[in-house]
């Protein structure tokens, strides 16, 4: 086993030069790798950063299916994950043979799937989303065509609500979100009385009926970066107060705890895999890496490229979708 510099921060830059890489950092991870990373953001965030990067090796810290994303958006790039382990309930609640059947059973509608899911479930779609863009994408979508939505049955009912879509929901929830308890909530709020809720779609509604704002983990930094209010309660995985600080230091934030106030099970398990001893000895050993079958990656690339196209230009309306869903995966 290799040994762990006393200095790992250098050791760690400094093999990011001479790897040519790039380290990029979820929200969701502990603060000391999100201070190292070149870049932090949400999901829809980083895949746009991985598609645009010029750099030789992506080093993604996150969970598995966003190193996937950054692998099918740049076949020709190394693609290293600190811990290969870190996973998602949200991608383990939708596996690919059960989903292709909820697809086949439905053949009129359109599949469109969290971005929280593998490479394989990706395949299977028609067009991808993350939470930052899956109401506008959804608005595109003409009234007449039927919607199936999949992994997180709590974003998927706060769509339909907001966009006025019914929508076919697979039954799949985050671990983290979950565990959010409503009367912890309400106990904090008594607390705080001058708090504002911001919460993240992933939430149940029983959670989101007492939030002031909803939206993305990068929706829920600008929310509070811009609001006249001092105190705020932070419903969603803990780890994203840390750029909410160094944004607005001048403010307090209050995480939303679990079931008995004081659990560290909203903390995401998956995401605190990685570490920053793991973060240096996958660039020193160049593995883990991401491997994606060719066929796999093509077939993953078609959705999640609808959704960055549908993304940047929300009126183009380059989609056919006068096509039946199975021709537009063909």
């Amino acid at each position: 086993m290799l040994n762990i510099p006393k200095n790992i921060e250098e050791a760690i830059n400094q093999l990011r030069h001479e790897r040519n890489a790039v380290i990029l950092a979820h929200y969701y991870q502990d603060e000391e790798i999100q201070d190292i990373a070149d870049f932090v953001g949400d999901s829809l965030d980083l895949s746009k950063k991985a598609k645009k990067t010029d750099a030789k090796v992506i080093v993604f810290c996150g969970v598995k299916f966003m190193a996937e994303v950054a692998k099918v958006l740049n076949p020709k790039k190394t693609v290293l994950l600190p811990d290969i382990d870190a996973g998602c309930s949200l991608e383990e609640s939708c596996q690919p043979g059960p989903f292709k059947k909820f697809r086949e059973k439905h053949p009129d509608h359109l599949a469109i799937t969290y971005i929280n899911c593998s490479a394989e479930i990706k395949a299977l779609s028609d067009i991808i989303v993350t939470s930052s863009n899956a109401e506008t994408i959804i608005n595109q979508i003409p009234e007449d065509k039927n919607i199936l939505f999949a992994p997180d049955r709590h974003l998927g009912s706060f769509l339909s609500k907001k966009t006025g879509r019914k929508l076919l929901l697979w039954p799949g929830t985050c671990i983290v979100h979950e565990q959010f308890s409503e009367r912890e909530l309400i106990r904090l709020k008594t607390k705080h009385p001058k708090a504002v809720v911001t919460a993240h779609p992933e939430c149940p509604s029983n959670i989101l009926d007492f939030a002031d704002h909803i939206g993305s983990t990068s929706s829920m930094i600008q929310f509070v970066k811009k609001s006249n209010a001092k105190e705020f309660i932070i419903g969603t995985e803990p780890h994203l107060i840390h750029q909410m600080r160094k944004g607005s230091p001048e403010k307090k934030f209050f995480p939303l705890p679990g079931s008995d106030g004081k659990c560290s099970c909203v903390n995401c398990p998956f995401m605190e895999l990685n570490t920053l001893e793991k973060l240096y000895l996958c660039m020193k050993k160049m593995t883990p890496r991401i491997k994606i079958e060719e066929k796999m990656r093509i077939a993953a690339y078609k959705p999640l490229n609808r959704m960055l196209e549908m993304s940047n230009n929300p009126k183009a309306g380059s989609l056919n979708l006068n096509k039946s869903p199975a021709d537009l995966v063909a």
